[in-house]
């Protein structure tokens, strides 16, 4: 019950921030997504889970390089604002859903990206074990972490305490977040 009193709160912080949540982070959020896409390859048939999808930053930069992009966000307001930015890109579904009850069946995505949503889970490892269990067996994770939540180190053991193979990190100063790159181990 504690959980979805924490997850409803979040929900409710992310409604009232959705119609600026783009002019206060899309430097940040684009600087974390950027770092990410140098360290990992997309291919034009995968399906691709944007957990936590939020407004939709990262729909811009991957909708005409994979086959299948799915938004995942608990808060409403959010996701209508990432409507209004996926109507011209027929490869995107947004889902109204928790990150730790995913609709989907087991392996079903190539790649999964979670920015900027582990720090507002009650328990990120049952996060990432959700995570992990719609990954196909060769998914790649990118992942962020608040660093006013995480220092580098327990961000690390974090993913790796949850099963994930940490393959690089950026810890750059100017991020106000840690972010990984990941495998199944």
């Amino acid at each position: 019950m504690r959980e979805w009193k924490a997850k409803r709160g979040t929900m409710r912080h992310y409604d009232r921030q959705a119609a600026i949540y783009d002019v206060q982070y899309l430097g940040e959020q684009d600087a974390k997504i950027e770092g990410i896409l140098n360290s990992i390859e997309l291919k034009p048939n995968e399906a691709v889970l944007d957990l936590g999808c939020g407004t939709g930053f990262l729909f811009r930069h991957l909708s005409k390089k994979v086959g299948l992009l799915v938004g995942i966000d608990l808060s409403q307001k959010a996701l209508q604002e990432a409507k209004k930015r996926t109507k011209n890109m027929p490869n995107t579904v947004l889902v109204r859903a928790d990150a730790d009850n995913i609709p989907f069946p087991d392996r079903t995505f190539d790649k999964i990206f979670a920015i900027t949503l582990l720090q507002n889970m009650p328990d990120p490892t049952i996060t990432i074990y959700e995570m992990k269990r719609v990954g196909k067996p060769e998914a790649t994770f990118a992942v962020t972490g608040l660093k006013k939540k995480f220092t580098p180190e327990s961000f690390v053991d974090l993913l790796e305490r949850a099963g994930l193979k940490v393959v690089t990190t950026n810890t750059n100063q100017q991020l106000k977040g840690h972010v990984a790159v990941c495998t199944n181990r």
